[in-house]
């Protein structure tokens, strides 16, 4: 299913990305000037290294766990775990084990 078919229908969001050994994936479902949804499926041992972002973030773990480190401070989230990573904060992605969660950026 591409991104267009999920205009007005329903769709597993895990079922939109698989977890690729030793990789990083990133599938962007929505893209606009005011923010973007991107979904995203790290291997085990994948991780973003520190940077900050001008607008809040909604990090939504969907399958496995990843440790969000927000300012130096680690959250240990799982599936069904969410967390808001606040604009100008420095913060780190590192997958704990394969995992798929879902961005939410908003620029406004």
């Amino acid at each position: 299913m591409t991104t267009d078919e999920l205009h007005g229908k329903s769709a597993r969001l895990v079922d939109l990305i698989a977890v690729q050994p030793g990789a990083i994936v990133s599938k962007t479902l929505v893209e606009r000037p005011t923010g973007t949804v991107t979904l995203f499926a790290f291997d085990k041992g994948q991780k973003l290294s520190e940077h900050t972002a001008p607008f809040d973030a909604l990090v939504s773990v969907l399958q496995g766990s990843v440790d969000i480190i927000l300012d130096g401070v680690h959250h240990v989230l799982t599936s069904g775990d969410a967390i808001v990573m606040p604009a100008g904060v420095v913060h780190a992605v590192d997958a704990l084990e394969p995992c798929v969660w879902l961005l939410t950026m908003i620029r406004s």
